[in-house]
């Protein structure tokens, strides 16, 4: 085996012994989406592969980044996606890139892949911010008075509410479709069924 040969390979096993404490690890003991493991799964090692095949012909790494570009932002507008399963997203790309351009694993290499997954551990770890919730409601009544509907919120959920949006208003329905972020109490969450319709 040759020495490139050898360096490819380390790389491609530091790049799945991250992609792997990134998604089994980190992403699903976290949020149990199943179908995103595949995706994330897939676009690091398609990157992975693609990087390594550019960094050995006289294709343009610029050519290829901006291939990456738009493939991301058509994967990205395919359906609604969490904003923070879009940053694991963009994780697991940048850990395909990082370990897929260079010739040879090295410090540096293997202390950027290391903090993209500290990184997006602590950053979605449960324990920070715990109680600030994000909610979005449809009420059972039109609320046109943003200090009323407030405190109805404050008083649905039993916190404190920091931001409300409205979304839409129905005089005729009766209805009001609200995104909520509040300050949840130590350990109660919102009492459901009350005042609310899927």
């Amino acid at each position: 085996m040759t020495p490139t040969a050898l360096h490819q390979l380390v790389l491609v096993g530091a790049d799945l012994l991250a992609v792997g404490a990134l998604v089994f690890g980190v992403y699903f003991p976290r949020h149990h989406r199943r179908d995103l493991v595949a995706a994330f799964l897939g676009v690091n090692v398609g990157v992975l592969a693609v990087a390594m095949t550019l960094s050995s012909t006289s294709v343009g790494i610029g050519l290829g980044m901006g291939l990456f570009g738009v493939l991301s932002i058509i994967r990205l507008r395919s359906y609604e996606i969490a904003q923070h399963e879009i940053a694991y997203y963009f994780s697991a790309l940048a850990i395909g890139l990082l370990n897929g351009l260079p010739a040879e694993f090295g410090v540096l290499t293997g202390a950027l892949t290391a903090l993209i997954v500290a990184t997006m551990y602590v950053g979605d770890h449960p324990r920070l911010f715990p109680r600030h919730q994000q909610r979005t409601l449809r009420l059972d009544s039109a609320y046109t008075d943003d200090d009323a509907l407030r405190a109805h919120l404050e008083a649905l959920l039993g916190g404190r509410v920091l931001n409300l949006s409205v979304r839409s208003v129905d005089l005729v329905n009766d209805t009001t479709h609200v995104d909520v972020r509040y300050l949840a109490p130590q350990q109660t969450g919102i009492r459901a069924g009350q005042g609310v319709r899927a």
